[in-house]
């Protein structure tokens, strides 16, 4: 992937297009795609409509039992243990899906974690970059093989406009000389985006494409560690906690973007690319506005996504199974 393939490619869907807009008509059947995070929020949609669509689901899931409640109606779906800020569970989690399955088509990063106040995991790691970025760093790797053996897998991992607010902090990833939850979130959301692009560059030999993507602003179990006042200084709601901000999408639409990007014929043959409203995305200038759209050059640059990916192998001590 180079810069200048971030280009929209006349997308017949928009930004107000839902889960079923995007598979309509399509038949998943055959195929097994796992979900993080996929019994709330977008994760849930996403489920939802990929076993919908025929799919087999594998959802791991940090609160197991409430997945396995929120999913009594979602037929296909089955549930895995697993905390993505556990590198150990991480592990067990993905042994257990490879027991279950033989192959994935599809691996979609859903869950994720927004300005939270400052948690330390593990060695002392910042919580928000190995919640949305180690975690599933490590996990993608555990599962390589079994995208490799699909012959024409798909990775979408959802990262945000947030990326936006910071690139990766390489003398200071984890925050180490003081925490601002929204540049931490930030920076999680950058190394989402440069984990795709390396990811893609690694595994396309392998016919292992990869996507990141903004999923657009709705308001989920995401902000579930913000305060009622903070949401609503910034807009999003009123003092009854109704979507009041504009452009805010609903979780279905919320979801189509990452469906798109593990489904869409018009991405066959590419991969590295950012994403939103079922669009590839342009490089947006720096300084623009957040909410203007578009990518910031940081968040895919080739080199920087290298370096990320060297980072992230020494940090959880993943087999580096990819080419």
């Amino acid at each position: 992937m180079t810069i200048t393939e971030q280009q929209p490619l006349a997308s017949p869907f928009s930004a107000a297009s839902t889960a079923a807009d995007v598979l309509a008509g399509l038949d998943l059947g055959g195929m097994t795609a796992v979900v993080t995070g996929g019994y709330s929020g977008l994760g849930l949609e996403t489920t939802r409509a990929l076993t919908a669509a025929g799919a087999r689901v594998v959802v791991p899931a940090r609160r197991p039992e409430s997945a396995r409640s929120a999913l009594t109606q979602v037929p296909g779906a089955q549930v895995v243990p697993m905390d993505l800020a556990d590198s150990g569970s991480v592990r067990a989690g993905a042994a257990r899906i490879r027991e279950l399955v033989d192959r994935l088509d599809l691996l979609l990063a859903v869950a994720g974690v927004m300005a939270t106040p400052e948690r330390r995991v593990g060695p002392g790691w910042e919580g928000q970059f190995t919640a949305n970025h180690l975690g599933h760093f490590l996990l993608t790797c555990e599962l390589y093989p079994l995208l490799a053996a699909a012959g024409g897998a798909r990775v979408v991992v959802n990262s945000s406009a947030g990326h936006a607010l910071s690139d990766i902090r390489w003398h200071d990833p984890h925050f180490r000389t003081g925490y601002d939850k929204w540049l931490a979130y930030g920076q999680a959301k950058t190394a989402n985006a440069l984990f795709a692009v390396r990811l893609d560059a690694l595994g396309r030999d392998d016919g292992v494409r990869a996507f990141a993507l903004h999923p657009g602003r709705i308001i989920t179990g995401l902000q579930r560690e913000m305060t009622l006042h903070e949401q609503i200084e910034r807009g999003w709601v009123d003092e009854e906690g109704r979507v009041v901000g504009a452009g805010f999408k609903t979780p279905s639409q919320g979801a189509a973007t990452g469906l798109w990007a593990a489904t869409s014929p018009l991405l066959d043959g590419r991969g590295g690319l950012y994403l939103e409203d079922c669009e590839v995305a342009r490089v947006s200038e720096p300084g623009r506005p957040m909410d203007d759209g578009g990518v910031r050059a940081y968040a895919v640059d080739p080199g920087a996504a290298a370096r990320l990916w060297e980072l992230s192998l020494t940090a959880t001590g993943a087999a580096p199974v990819l080419r």
